[in-house]
C-alpha cells in the first residue's frame, strides 16, 4: 500500500502551470520536522509535492510560504536523463489537503468552517 501522510509547513509559494493536456498542476515543498532526540538540534526534511486540477488551485491560493499543511497522498518515482546523467525524482502526488495550526498561522486568512479538502 502506497500511502503517505505529511504534516508540515510550506518550503515555498507553490508553482502553479498547466499541463499540454490544460490541466493545473502544483509544485511545492513541504517542509517536516524529524523527531529530536534529547538534546539534539531539531532537523526537518524538504518534501517535493505535487498536486493537481481544484487541489493544485486550492494550494495555491490558501498555502503561502510558512502556512502549516496536511497533506495526503503517495509517492511516485521517476527518472530522466540530462546530459547523459540520469537523474532520479522522488514526489509526493497529493491526493488531499486540510487547515490544521491556528486561522492566523503564516498566511492568508480562511473561514475556519469552510471544508477545503478536495479530492484528487
Amino acid at each position: 500500500m502506497n500511502v503517505c501522510v505529511l504534516h508540515g509547513r510550506m518550503a515555498r509559494d507553490a508553482e502553479i502551470r498547466t499541463s499540454q493536456a490544460g490541466k493545473a498542476f502544483a509544485r511545492f515543498t513541504v517542509a517536516v520536522d524529524r523527531a529530536a532526540k534529547n538534546g539534539e538540534k531539531r532537523e526537518a526534511d524538504f518534501i517535493s509535492c505535487v498536486a493537481f486540477g481544484r487541489t493544485a488551485e486550492m494550494i495555491e491560493r490558501y498555502f503561502p510560504k510558512g502556512k502549516e499543511i496536511l497533506l495526503e497522498g503517495h509517492i511516485q518515482t521517476g527518472s530522466y536523463e540530462k546530459d547523459g546523467i540520469k537523474k532520479y525524482t522522488v514526489d509526493v502526488l497529493v491526493d488531499r489537503v486540510e487547515f490544521c495550526g491556528s486561522k492566523g498561522d503564516g498566511g492568508r486568512q480562511e473561514k475556519q468552517e469552510e471544508q477545503l479538502s478536495v479530492p484528487f
